[in-house]
C-alpha cells in the first residue's frame, strides 16, 4: 500500500499489535513521541507530517501492568485532537478492544451510561471513525456515536477454528445468558456455513443479584454433542465456568469455550481451568498477559486477529466493503 496519502500510528500500549498490523499492510508505523511529566501528565505528537493525509491510530483500551483503561483512553483522545489540529484530513480510531463498552444502560436509578459519554469524547476532538471489535452490545454501540463506526466480528475467526478441530462432530452452540443468544445465533449460522452441517443451539439462565450469579437451567439439547459456549469477552470466567459446568452435567461429550476478548480477571484463569473446558479460544486483541504462561500452553488457544484488523484499514482507505470482509471465511 502507497504509504503518501495514508499514515498509520500505534500508540505505545499497543506498539507491538500496531508494528503486526503494518507488516500486513507493507506500511511503516508513522513515528510520534508520547512524554510524560512528573505531576502524571502527559502529551503526545505525531512526529511526521499528516497534513491531507487519512490517518489511523491503533491503540486498544484494556488496563495492563503499564497503564490503565483510563490513561489509554485519555493518550487516545489527546493524540486524535492533535493529528486534526494538525490538519489530517481524516482521522480513524482503530481501537480493537473498547473500555466501557459495557456499561451501555442503567441498571440502577441514576447509573451513568458511559458507553455514551465515551462516544461524546470521540466525537469532540474530530474523530471521523471508530473502529472496533466485537462490542458488548452492537445496537448501543452504533446509537451512541454520531461519527461514523465500522464493528468488526471475529466470528468467521472461529468458525474455521472450530470446523477444523471439530469435523464430523455433532455440535451445539451455546449462549451462556439470555442476552448473547443473537451472538451465538450469528456464529451458530456462520458455523453452520464453513461446516456445511446443521448445527444445535442453546443458552442458559442467568441471573444476577447484588453481584451474584445464579441460574443452572440449559434451555436446548447438548447431550452427547460437542458444546461451544461463545461470548464477546471473559472477565472472572465465573458466567463460562458456569455453562461448562451444567453442559457436562448434561452429558455434553466435551465443552469449549470462544471469546474475542480475553481479560482474565482475577482468579479467572483457575476458574476456567476448573470448570472442565477443553479449550477456551480466545482472540489476541488483549493478550493473555495476566495468565500464567503453563495455563495458557494448556488451556488456551490464541487466534491472531491482526489480519482482519489490516484488511479493514485497507478497505477503510480504498473505500472497499466491510461488509464482505466480515463474511470472507
Amino acid at each position: 500500500m502507497a504509504s503518501a496519502d495514508i499514515a498509520l500510528f500505534a500508540l505505545d500500549g499497543s506498539h507491538s499489535f500496531g508494528e503486526k498490523v503494518a507488516a500486513v499492510l507493507d506500511l511503516p508505523l508513522s513515528a510520534h513521541e508520547e512524554r510524560a511529566f512528573e505531576d502524571g501528565e502527559h502529551k503526545s505528537r505525531p512526529l511526521v507530517n499528516v497534513r491531507g493525509r487519512d490517518v489511523f491510530v491503533v491503540h486498544s483500551l484494556y488496563s495492563d501492568t503499564v497503564q490503565s483503561a483510563n490513561d489509554k483512553l485519555c493518550r487516545l483522545l489527546f493524540f486524535l485532537g492533535a493529528l486534526k489540529d494538525a490538519s489530517a484530513a481524516r482521522v480513524t480510531a482503530v481501537v480493537p478492544y473498547l473500555c466501557y463498552a459495557r456499561k451501555d444502560r442503567r441498571t440502577k436509578p441514576r447509573d451513568p451510561v458511559t458507553t455514551r459519554y465515551i462516544a461524546a469524547l470521540f466525537e469532540a476532538v474530530g474523530t471521523d471513525r471508530v473502529v472496533t471489535l466485537d462490542v458488548h452490545n452492537l445496537a448501543a454501540f452504533q446509537n451512541a456515536f454520531r461519527c461514523v463506526t465500522e464493528h468488526l466480528e471475529a466470528k468467521m475467526l472461529f468458525a474455521g477454528h472450530f470446523a477444523e478441530q471439530c469435523r464430523g462432530e455433532e455440535l451445539v452452540v451455546v449462549s451462556p445468558d439470555v442476552g448473547g443468544i443473537k451472538r451465538a445465533e450469528l456464529f451458530r449460522e456462520s458455523l453452520a456455513g464453513v461446516m456445511g452441517a446443521p448445527i444445535g443451539a442453546a443458552f442458559m439462565e442467568k441471573r444476577r443479584t447484588g453481584g451474584v450469579v445464579s441460574g443452572e437451567a440449559v434451555v436446548g439439547d447438548v447431550t452427547g454433542k460437542v458444546a461451544i459456549v461463545i461470548d464477546d469477552l471473559i472477565s472472572t470466567g465465573t458466567t463460562l465456568s458456569r455453562a461448562a459446568k451444567a453442559c457436562k452435567a448434561l452429558g455434553a461429550r466435551r465443552v469449549y469455550a470462544a471469546a474475542t476478548h480475553g481479560l482474565f480477571i482475577g482468579r479467572a484463569g483457575a476458574v476456567l481451568a476448573e470448570s472442565g473446558f477443553e479449550k477456551i479460544v480466545v482472540t489476541n486483541a488483549v493478550p493473555p498477559f495476566r495468565l500464567e504462561p503453563d495455563l495458557v500452553g494448556r488451556h488456551l488457544t490464541v487466534i491472531d486477529v491482526v489480519p482482519l484488523i489490516a484488511k479493514a484499514i485497507a478497505r477503510i482507505h480504498t473505500g472497499g466493503s466491510i461488509v464482505d470482509l466480515l463474511t470472507e471465511g
